[in-house]
């Protein structure tokens, strides 16, 4: 009976804690869907598109409306004008990095990704820097690159013509330039160490999609008191920060100061200038670089197919346009563009590549609403190594091979099987003749 009566005066005292949190502000807040009581909003969000629904609601609601996800209050912009004005007109306002539970336990607001203030503003300016300057007057990031691009190009020659899902191939070029860059080591494709590292990430790509964590990022309890696979999450990143740290340890050792070779020993020289950093900020390293990995992993997709004989620009824009990987961060933004144009385009090239991209002429045109990297004080400080290697690996593959779909093309069918913080692709066949 006891127990009763102290599970009744919890559950009233959450519903008079989500009452007066959705009743306190709600006049100085844009316009929204009414919550309900403790759970908010949720009913109102299909959890596996949250995009999608967020869309919905911006016809009723307009660009910018306020949800409520459990006791989570947030406000959402939605299409390019209302991003513009946060992330760049206002940038220093909106440069801060939003609450997350989650991202909270396992990173503990360390990290270029989840850091806040002053720690994240000098972080962020000495990587920038790191990688604008790494390899002067030695091995440049484009010299690893290029390497890595001639081992995919190798890899793909075993496949033989024959169809084969290029998905794990196409994620471990760079993948594997990220572990140049920070490791001063690039791994075969077989290599039980990097198949481990890929397994973790990939997995916690796909962990950190799923309905469960939405769940566990707005009710926070969940985290320590159920079991699920956010524990599994916590666990894989355990598991990098351990590799990290390790060799942080063994670039102690081996450092010299006068010749850095990576990421990792460019840090280590620089620490002492950061005084409240120490090497918990390592075990976040590789997330400098989890830009570029994102983005140019994407490019694994049947649409080569339609640009073969097209400028590799055309295709890298056509590639990144449709390839939204993050859709919560600007998914309004990118399907601001002539969704309803492009849903009509007859011809294949415009239907894969997007009209809005191309001219009367069939020529690339620029588009103030491509923001593939985001925009403003957080833009993605991997976005000068994405494009990089965007452009030489799939310039290498398309000097090397010929690409044929198992399907006609009009039938390429692109849609996520996964589809919440992040998009993950579906798997397909593809051939890789060589020419």
């Amino acid at each position: 009976m006891d127990s009763l009566v102290v599970l009744v005066l919890c559950l009233s005292c959450l519903l008079l804690l989500s009452l007066w949190r959705q009743s306190s502000g709600r006049g100085k807040l844009p316009p929204g869907p009414t919550p309900l009581p403790v759970i908010g909003n949720i009913l109102q969000i299909d959890i596996k598109d949250v995009s999608k629904s967020l869309t919905n609601l911006s016809k009723v609601y307009g660009p910018v409306f306020t949800l409520y996800f459990g006791l989570e209050r947030m406000v959402v912009l939605h299409g390019y004008e209302a991003v513009k004005e946060a992330l760049i007109d206002l940038g220093e306002e909106f440069s801060g990095r939003g609450h997350n539970p989650l991202a909270d336990r396992a990173n503990r607001g360390f990290g270029i990704v989840f850091s806040n203030g002053k720690r994240w503003k000098e972080i962020r300016r000495f990587s920038l820097m790191t990688l604008r300057n790494f390899g002067m007057g030695k091995r440049s990031i484009e010299d690893r690159v290029q390497e890595e691009a001639r081992c995919l190009v190798e890899e793909l020659r075993k496949t033989n013509g024959s169809p084969c899902d290029p998905t794990f191939i196409l994620g471990c070029a760079p993948c594997n330039v990220i572990c140049s860059i920070v490791f001063h080591k690039r791994f075969d494709y077989k290599d039980q160490q990097f198949l481990n590292l890929m397994e973790k990430l990939n997995e916690n790509i796909k962990i950190a999609s799923s309905p469960w964590i939405q769940i566990c990022n707005n009710f926070p309890l969940f985290i320590d008191y159920f079991p699920g696979p956010h524990n599994k999450l916590l666990k894989n990143i355990a598991f990098v920060k351990s590799y990290v740290l390790e060799k942080v340890k063994e670039h102690q050792e081996s450092m010299d100061m006068s010749n850095p070779r990576d990421f990792i020993d460019c840090f280590l020289i620089k620490m002492e200038k950061f005084e409240y950093l120490g090497g918990e900020v390592l075990q976040d390293g590789c997330a400098v670089h989890s830009g570029s990995r994102a983005h140019t992993s994407m490019t694994g997709r049947p649409r080569f197919q339609v640009s073969m004989n097209k400028a590799h620009w055309e295709l890298q824009a056509g590639s990144l346009r449709a390839g939204n990987r993050l859709r919560l961060g600007l998914s309004g933004v990118l399907s601001s563009l002539s969704n309803s144009a492009e849903a009509e385009a007859s011809n294949t090239e415009k239907r894969l590549i997007g009209p809005t991209f191309l001219d009367e002429g069939g020529n690339f045109k620029k588009s103030n609403y491509f923001m593939p990297f985001s925009a403003g004080k957080r833009i993605c400080a991997g976005e000068a190594l994405a494009r990089m290697e965007l452009f030489l690996f799939l310039t290498s593959i398309l000097q090397n091979f010929n690409l044929k779909s198992l399907v006609d093309p009009k039938d390429l069918d692109t849609t996520p099987v996964v589809n919440g913080f992040a998009s993950v692709p579906p798997f397909y066949q593809l051939c890789f003749i060589p020419v």
